[in-house]
């Protein structure tokens, strides 16, 4: 049963980070990506390492404390998707819905990953 849930949560886990990949290549293309910490390409090639590392660690590794280690840092997007999603107003580059379905979507990752951190 461990193991399905630390497979359950890589899995999980992969497609949040394909999502999240493929939103920035589009915004990279329709140029609404920023760039004022360096080349987007760049960190979309950081991205993609970054969550394939974190995808085997998950997968192979099944360590409950990197799996609570991954939940924080992701814990760490809700405060920036709320703000988007009910409290950004007019001045928002992209429109409530984007940030509301982030922000479901990266609540199920972090449903996934406390299952696996936590044996629920």
């Amino acid at each position: 049963m461990r193991d399905q849930k630390f497979r359950q949560a890589a899995f999980v886990y992969l497609h949040v980070a394909i999502l999240y990949e493929a939103t920035a290549y589009v915004m990279l293309k329709s140029g609404t990506l920023p760039n004022q910490f360096g080349p987007p390409v760049l960190w979309l090639i950081v991205g993609g390492a970054v969550a394939g590392f974190i995808f085997y660690a998950l997968l192979r590794w099944k360590n409950a404390w990197f799996a609570r280690g991954v939940w924080a840092l992701n814990a760490l997007r809700t405060p920036a998707l709320i703000n988007g999603a009910f409290f950004a107003g007019d001045a928002a580059r992209m429109p409530p819905s984007f940030y509301i379905m982030a922000l479901v979507i990266v609540i199920i990752n972090l449903g996934m990953l406390a299952r696996a951190g936590w044996d629920l």
